[in-house]
């Protein structure tokens, strides 16, 4: 069995979050981090129970300008980007993470399905429709995760082929 230190996370600030979620540092480094940009408390707390449970460490910033910290201070090897939020929203910081970490998979996870349709979503390698059966989006994390980098190439073609743009909903 492997050894995890827990290191714990201090929840963004001005959160009323009492228990700070855990990264679990693992010595190996086999298991894939996650960064979840949400600034519902109670939807990241589901999401990181849910992805930890499937083996991934989440990292939790609740608006675009933490996520970009985030990515600064840590290894993450996908995003999971809500839209709605206060300050930096998703469709701010999207370009940003996109033109800095270009190989870094981003999932689009909003409960506003109309977005889908916003260019400036197309970015993202998947656009999923938040719903209360996380199965979707926990596949395509999954899958995201297997093909990480596969297809994305310096050839001059469209966002939307570059980055592997698929929607989803429950």
């Amino acid at each position: 069995m492997r050894e995890h230190s827990h290191k714990a996370l201090t929840p963004p600030p001005g959160s009323p979050m009492a228990q700070p979620m855990l990264f679990h540092a693992s010595a190996e480094r086999s298991t894939r981090t996650i960064l979840l940009v949400e600034n519902e408390e109670g939807q990241a707390l589901l999401y990181d129970q849910e992805l930890s449970e499937d083996g991934y460490f989440v990292l939790w910033a609740k608006n675009g300008k933490e996520a970009l910290k985030r990515l600064e201070e840590s290894h993450c090897d996908l995003v999971v980007l809500d839209i709605v939020m206060p300050g930096m929203d998703g469709i701010e910081v999207l370009p940003k993470i996109v033109s800095g970490y270009k190989k870094m998979p981003v999932i689009l996870h909003t409960a506003y399905a109309r977005y889908k349709n916003d260019f400036m979503t197309w970015l993202a390698d998947a656009f999923v429709v938040k719903s209360s059966d996380l199965s979707v989006l926990k596949k395509t994390v999954k899958e995201l995760l297997a093909k990480n980098g596969k297809e994305k190439s310096s050839q001059r073609v469209s966002a939307q082929e570059i980055r592997g743009f698929h929607e989803r909903t429950p």
